[in-house]
């Protein structure tokens, strides 16, 4: 049944590459950008968070998760997930176990994803923060260009559009400023 569904996306994403190509979107990464009102600190607590994780989801994906805070790289929690909410894939609920890959305090927070499919994936999504005038300057990121083979010949990257990074983006300006965790 999964294989039948990615051969559907894959023919359904055909003229992806082409349209994100001539909207300044590499074929291999997805960067947004949104300016929020808040201190770099502030917004740092909220992705160090797991839970901070679920609360900014855009995409509607993240259920619940499970670990302590992050503090360094390597640092792990996982994440309880539901594909449905995507409409692409039948893979119902399953759990994933974040990796911290980058960790710079209050500049920069990246990680990998384990779930339950192998060969692992290699996909990164990730955020900086820059301190500007009216708060902080937040760049959600989302690459690809390290999967695995065989992922990259399924064709189904990416998986999360330019749109629901910056959902995630407005979310987690609207959690901020409502004060995290609330």
């Amino acid at each position: 049944m999964l294989e039948q569904a990615v051969a559907s996306n894959r023919r359904s994403r055909a003229v992806i590459p082409y349209l994100w190509h001539h909207h300044g979107v590499t074929t291999d990464r997805i960067e947004v950008q949104r300016t929020v009102k808040s201190d770099p600190a502030a917004i740092f607590a909220v992705l160090c968070d797991p839970q901070g994780h679920v609360a900014i989801d855009g995409s509607g994906m993240l259920m619940d998760a499970e670990g302590p805070v992050v503090t360094a790289a390597g640092d792990k929690f996982v994440v309880h997930m539901d594909r449905e909410a995507l409409g692409d894939i039948p893979m119902g609920e399953y759990d994933v176990t974040v990796t911290i890959r980058d960790f710079v305090p209050e500049r920069e927070i990246s990680w990998t994803i384990l779930g339950r499919v192998r060969p692992q994936i290699g996909h990164i999504y990730g955020y900086r923060i820059e301190p500007v005038d009216d708060g902080s300057l937040v760049t959600s990121y989302y690459d690809w260009s390290e999967i695995h083979p065989t992922w990259r010949e399924a064709g189904i990257f990416p998986v999360i559009s330019e749109a629901t990074l910056k959902s995630s983006l407005g979310i987690l300006a609207r959690t901020v400023r409502r004060g995290y965790p609330h």
